[in-house]
């Protein structure tokens, strides 16, 4: 018989609480639920919450898309599932989930959030924007000009922002006309001039006024109250541009925008 004296305890495992953002939850078995959520704190989390489906008190109302919780997890060991201790709602965001079109726009901005942000990358910076953009739709209509200001941000803040003010090959610099054809290249993440366009890369071309808004909506650094309002025609150019190159990063499809574009006005 082993003495219980020589037998070491095992270690407590350490428990965090952070703000969350919940991006996604799907039922998993009879009553449980996994959840994602982008934490302040840690990085994107993913975790199992037990009895998720019955509770009537742990997690009431505070596991729904789009909510501002106060998580509470511990890490499972040899798992890339946390386990979920609790979840307290601060904010629900009620007016954005009573109207059809905040609710697209909204699952446009965790999908791409979602996409962007790899498990465990600490970027607190990306947690605010995205809080910032769910609180603008709380009380405004998302709007062309509020989605691409919303996208180039992000794409800065998780590293991927493209470079747009000389030509990647020849280091031909824009003029202050602007004059000349363009391209911007999903793979480089850069713009080539004319002559350097033919080289056989994938490119998308871009009119001298989408690419002179597209590097003025780069450097504003107001968020969503913005100086610059491009034209209408002008925008849908530029966000045809920015989509592709998401999607080139995400590498996959964006479900949330073929909705977005289907069912809302903008």
């Amino acid at each position: 018989m082993v003495d219980s004296r020589f037998i070491a305890p095992k270690p407590m495992r350490l428990s965090h609480n952070t703000p969350a953002i919940i991006l996604r939850a799907r039922p998993y078995g009879e009553s449980d639920k996994i959840v994602s959520f982008l934490t302040a704190n840690h990085g994107k989390i993913t975790g199992i919450a037990k009895g998720a489906k019955r509770s009537r008190k742990r997690f009431v109302n505070s596991l729904e898309p789009f909510s501002l919780v106060q998580l509470c997890f511990q890490d499972r060991p040899h798992s890339n599932l946390v386990f979920i201790l609790a979840s307290d709602l601060l904010l629900g965001f009620k007016n954005l989930v009573s109207s059809l079109e905040k609710i697209a726009v909204a699952s446009y901005l965790v999908e791409i959030t979602d996409g962007l942000i790899g498990e465990r990358d600490e970027n607190p910076l990306v947690f605010h924007h995205l809080k910032n953009g769910l609180n603008f739709l709380e009380n405004n209509r998302g709007s062309l000009i509020f989605l691409t200001a919303f996208e180039l941000k992000l794409l800065r803040l998780a590293g991927y922002q493209p470079s747009l003010n000389s030509c990647k090959q020849c280091a031909r610099e824009l003029d202050g006309r602007l004059s000349g054809r363009w391209h911007f290249s999903p793979t480089d993440g850069a713009i080539f001039c004319q002559s350097c366009s033919q080289l056989g890369r994938e490119i998308l071309p871009v009119g001298s006024a989408a690419l002179a808004a597209l590097v003025n909506l780069q450097e504003e650094r107001n968020d969503f109250s913005l100086n610059v309002s491009p034209p209408y025609t002008v925008l849908k150019e530029i966000r045809s541009v920015v989509l592709r190159f998401i999607q080139f990063h995400m590498d996959r499809d964006i479900n949330s925008a073929s909705f977005l574009y289907q069912f809302c006005a903008i």
